[in-house]
């Protein structure tokens, strides 16, 4: 379509300004102008609003300080240090002002990009707001959280703000798990995008389908991406965590989060605790408790199917979490 608007535009000018014999001039034109412009949109692609007014305050300052230089008198200052030469160069004064505040003014912009806004801050220090007043921080979330349903109840709790970033690589990673031949893979697929639809309709977060591609390896898209919106990540995943945690992006790790948050079950603690299943031995039943902690209740098995009022007997610590030894209240 707007290849069509640029070649129609030229052919309008050429037929005006040329004629009819040349109306081929004009759409030549307007395509060439059109891929150039498609050209500079496909390489400004990552360059959002928050970019175009950095770079403009460090335009701003460049520019300024070019005007301050030019209040010494430049000219004069060559002329007095070099002799009468400088002189007799044809428009000296306006080729150093043009190569003065160009040079300032790309200077000021590039190095406005390359920092942060703190560094932004102390140039001008009443622009920051205040931490409290500033919006949550983003999470950006992978594939591996989304298929875990403890993420609904961790962001219920507000730990990691109302704003969640889903970026698209995700949902079509999720799509893939899916449509997989393999039966475990296609159910995990199917339990994320399930997740994903009661996490959007959950009016106590925020969530945001970023749409934005990110030409980099694909492990890096991800970290890439949060480093792009200054986000942390939330993950499932040890590798990506360590590999986060080394570019110095701020990291989540879900499974960690859930160990520190578990309630810690100790000897002679009493519950209700549903029975559902036989355990190792041939009188032991076994239930769990709501965030997962497995209990083995001795002389239970009888009971399997029903609710039962026990008491914590011992505890066990492995390399594979905490056993608990319950047996049924008296």
């Amino acid at each position: 379509m707007y290849l069509l608007v640029c070649e129609i535009a030229g052919s309008t000018l050429a037929f005006k300004m040329l004629g009819p014999d040349k109306l081929w001039i004009g759409v030549v034109a307007g395509f060439m102008v059109a891929i150039l412009f498609i050209m500079i949109d496909n390489i400004l692609k990552e360059f959002t609003i928050r970019h175009l007014s950095t770079a403009t305050l460090g335009l701003l300052l460049g520019l300024a300080c070019a005007w301050l230089l030019q209040t010494i008198q430049l000219t004069q200052l060559f002329t007095a240090t070099f002799g009468d030469s400088f002189t007799e160069m044809e428009n000296l004064d306006l080729t150093l002002r043009v190569c003065t505040y160009a040079t300032m003014g790309f200077m000021g912009t590039v190095i406005a990009l390359r920092s942060s806004p703190d560094d932004v801050a102390l140039v001008i220090p009443y622009v920051q707001f205040r931490a409290e007043s500033r919006p949550d921080k983003s999470t950006v979330v992978d594939a591996t959280v989304l298929v875990d349903p403890r993420l609904t109840g961790i962001a219920n709790s507000g730990f990691f703000g109302s704003r969640f970033v889903i970026p698209r690589f995700v949902l079509n990673e999720l799509q893939e798990m899916r449509n997989s031949d393999v039966k475990s893979r296609s159910q995990r697929g199917e339990r994320g995008l399930e997740l994903l639809r009661e996490f959007q309709t959950n009016p106590k977060v925020d969530v945001r389908i970023h749409d934005g591609s990110m030409d980099v390896a694909e492990e890096n898209r991800i970290l890439h991406l949060c480093s792009f919106l200054q986000a942390r990540l939330l993950t499932c995943d040890d590798a990506l965590s360590k590999l986060a945690k080394v570019q110095e992006i701020e990291v989540m790790h879900l499974n960690q989060i859930a160990e520190v948050l578990r309630p810690q079950v100790e000897v002679g603690s009493r519950m209700q605790l549903s029975i559902v299943r036989p355990g190792k031995e041939d009188h032991q039943g076994v239930g769990y408790l709501d965030d997962g902690t497995m209990i083995v209740v001795n002389h239970a098995y009888n009971k399997i199917g029903s609710a039962l009022d026990v008491t914590v007997i011992s505890t066990i610590n492995t390399s594979a979490g905490t056993m608990v030894f319950a047996e049924e209240t008296k």
